[in-house]
């Protein structure tokens, strides 16, 4: 069953129970005063009477019938030996009841009891009406009971008609409330049949207008994944075929030249080593769009580590590929709670970066303290158009467009820290270079290595021996 039809279902049973119950209520309590009314009635018609000749036998069987049966309404006098006159209408009541017969005697103040003739009920009401005797008014109440089932009849058919009134407006609310569901269901059923993320219409503010809004956040958020992966795409094949295109031409001028005699030992030498660097630039952007492109491993493996540890090994091993640097370094203890290859990785791309950056015979300064690390270099700065995109995928200042390298390092950096729960930032760095700093949560006992810290002051370790003096490294 659909949720519109569940909708009107239930508006339908919950009028129903309404109507039945107010219809119930209704009947019961009418029933109860119409039946009263007329006891009352019979009571004060019969106390009156007391005071006329009514009382007299004689009276009674002179009354002509029609009089009585124009009001109908039958008078009898009942006489504590249980006498009932007049005699010849005595067969249409049942023998007197103890309660008449008291009354009659003096011993009760008045009495009321139902007579079951032909299927209705009379109402018999006796009082006093002298010494040994009593007054008796019987009157039908079928008029009453026809009046109440009349009643009864329209009850049911108005009870009925506002269950199916009510089941048909429930029905409508549910397809009006429910028309944005419909409208998303269709919208996604477009995008699984076209693959348009085109967001759909919200109006009003109720519940199913911020489901609808979530809808197109979430419509938003997959246009930009897959806006990024098509940037992702065709930003790795422009970076690839820079390289595949130097190799081709490398291996084209030895087949060229195999044809036409050959290549000296130093012009081979040299496409040979042009070929090789290509090679390892082409190897090290697959490897950093690999790396990028990873998603996130169903099971990780963090556990305890010290960063200063993790920047100790980058650092020795970017200064074998720059032994033309200092490397001017100042660590204290920070446990965390990570991946040791991830954040060697990262840590590494940053101090490749200073390297690339940094003048021959430069310095590169790197600090970790209370979690917070910072890689400066001597370089020429960031420009202020740059600082916004230094992160992002495939960037490239148009100075650093000549030089080796994807545009990849700092966007694996920035992913590696946040997959940590940690930031990322650069500045310019006074009078020139840049400075980037990276801040990680952990802490600095590594017995609480993934517990939050609060800022305090931790003193910083020299990488190099205690009994020497911090040097450039």
């Amino acid at each position: 069953m659909s949720i519109a039809n569940r909708i009107a279902l239930l508006a339908a049973c919950a009028v129903g129970l309404s109507v039945s119950m107010a219809t119930l209520a209704a009947y019961v309590t009418l029933r109860a005063q119409l039946h009263e009314r007329l006891d009352d009635s019979l009571l004060k018609r019969a106390t009156a009477a007391t005071t006329t000749n009514l009382v007299e036998d004689a009276t009674l069987s002179d009354l002509p019938a029609e009089v009585l049966g124009a009001a109908d309404l039958r008078i009898y006098v009942v006489y504590a030996d249980g006498t009932i006159y007049p005699r010849k209408t005595a067969s249409w009541v049942a023998p007197a009841s103890t309660a008449e017969l008291e009354v009659a005697a003096g011993i009760r103040p008045r009495s009321l009891r139902t007579i079951s003739r032909d299927g209705y009920d009379d109402r018999a009401a006796a009082v006093p009406a002298g010494s040994g005797k009593a007054l008796l008014f019987v009157q039908s109440s079928e008029p009453i009971e026809r009046t109440l089932d009349q009643m009864g009849v329209v009850l049911l058919f108005v009870g009925l008609g506002g269950i199916v009134a009510a089941g048909l407006i429930g029905a409508a609310v549910a397809r009006s409330s429910l028309m944005p569901v419909r409208r998303m269901s269709a919208a996604a059923e477009h995008i699984a049949r076209t693959h348009e993320l085109t967001p759909i219409d919200v109006t009003g503010d109720d519940e199913l207008a911020s489901l609808a809004t979530s809808f197109n956040d979430m419509l938003a958020s997959l246009a930009a994944s897959r806006d990024r992966q098509r940037r992702l795409i065709a930003d790795a094949g422009h970076e690839l075929r820079t390289p595949l295109t130097s190799l081709r031409t490398n291996l084209e001028l030895l087949a060229l030249a195999d044809r036409r005699g050959g290549l000296t030992s130093q012009q081979r030498d040299e496409i040979f080593t042009d070929a090789t660097a290509q090679v390892e630039e082409l190897s090290t952007l697959v490897g950093d769009l690999v790396e990028l492109a990873r998603d996130e491993p169903l099971n990780r493996a963090p556990e305890p580590l010290d960063l200063a540890d993790v920047v100790d090994r980058a650092v020795q091993r970017v200064k074998r590929r720059a032994p033309s640097l200092t490397f001017d370094v100042e660590t204290a203890p920070w446990w965390i709670l990570g991946e040791s290859q991830i954040l060697e990785r990262a840590v590494t791309n940053l101090l490749d970066n200073a390297a690339k950056w940094s003048p021959p015979g430069g310095t590169i300064g790197v600090t970790l303290s209370n979690g917070v690390l910072s890689v400066s270099d001597e370089g020429a700065g960031i420009s202020d158009a740059d600082l916004p995109m230094i992160f992002e995928r495939f960037y490239r200042a148009a100075d650093a467009r000549t030089m080796p390298g994807s545009g990849l390092g700092l966007s694996i950096v920035r992913q590696a820290v946040e997959r940590h729960g940690g930031s990322v930032s650069v500045a310019r760095r006074e009078p020139h270079g840049a400075v980037f700093t990276l801040t990680l949560p952990g802490h600095p006992d590594h017995r609480r290595a993934a517990e939050p810290v609060p800022t305090e002051s931790v003193a910083p370790r020299s990488t190099v021996p205690a009994d020497n003096p911090p040097a450039r490294v």
